[in-house]
């Protein structure tokens, strides 16, 4: 059975399944790839408007597979480049949702914080506890978590391999939003289809601008928000929404 699954509860949302579950989804080179694989398989699929990311009831994904870790050398990783792969899943065109049972760890949380919103259980586990294995996080771990939840906790986490609950992520920035374990992906999937009905061009470029202004200086990204909010003026989806406000009626957006 493939490690990656794809399921289309509609046209326009796609559900992304990590499919390793004796191993807690634990992410080897070979997941790694069938991820990267799916992600660019839907970029060309112009009916999908929101992604959902996920793994099971018992972990999101547990981390890097520490048995495929353990067996390469420094070359070996360089040659991989991992980050191609991850990439895939960042540069999604649409909004991805990662949805967050059990453990989020490691190169998992990487996986998740890849995402655009994380939908975490109460009873989700995240971390970066690379430390722990004589290394440190290598998918952008260091680097997007001091981004979510700045230096000082990134630092505490990082540094001591330090496991947080769902509630304290949320406390401290890194999921957007914090439900029973029971209702993750139902809530993801409501998410996703509300997503789904909004402007494809108006989504498009608020998640364009969110993440190429976060490193820009303000001046730059509010430029950024300017130019994206008058091109979206010249949309047939603005016309649509602001006569259907004024006529009270809900909007049928067509992505023009």
């Amino acid at each position: 059975m493939s490690e990656v699954l794809l399921e289309r509860p509609s046209s326009a949302v796609a559900i992304v399944r990590l499919n390793r579950p004796e191993v807690r989804n634990a992410l080897n080179l070979s997941i790694r790839q069938q991820l990267a694989e799916t992600f660019k398989a839907l970029a060309g699929d112009q009916q999908l408007r929101c992604v959902v990311l996920t793994g099971n009831e018992q972990a999101f994904a547990a981390g890097a597979d520490i048995a495929d870790m353990s067996r390469i050398d420094a070359i070996e990783m360089y040659h991989r480049h991992t980050e191609r792969l991850w990439g895939a899943v960042g540069e999604c065109a649409v909004p991805v949702i990662a949805a967050v049972n059990g453990f989020a760890l490691g190169g998992g949380l990487e996986l998740a914080m890849h995402a655009d919103i994380i939908i975490a259980g109460k009873g989700a586990r995240l971390g970066q506890p690379e430390v722990n294995v004589g290394i440190m996080p290598g998918a952008g771990g260091t680097q997007r978590l001091t981004r979510a939840v700045g230096k000082f906790r990134a630092m505490l986490m990082c540094l001591s391999g330090e496991i947080v609950t769902a509630d304290e992520a949320f406390a401290m920035g890194l999921v957007s939003r914090v439900v029973d374990d029971a209702e993750v992906l139902d809530n993801a999937l409501a998410l996703a289809e509300k997503i789904a009905r909004m402007p494809p061009i108006a989504v498009a470029q608020i998640k364009e601008v969110i993440l190429l202004g976060a490193d820009a200086p303000l001046a730059t990204a509010l430029a950024l928000e300017r130019k994206a909010v008058q091109l979206l003026f010249a949309s047939r989806d603005k016309a649509e929404g602001m006569t259907a406000f004024l006529e009270k009626r809900r909007p049928n957006y067509s992505g023009q």
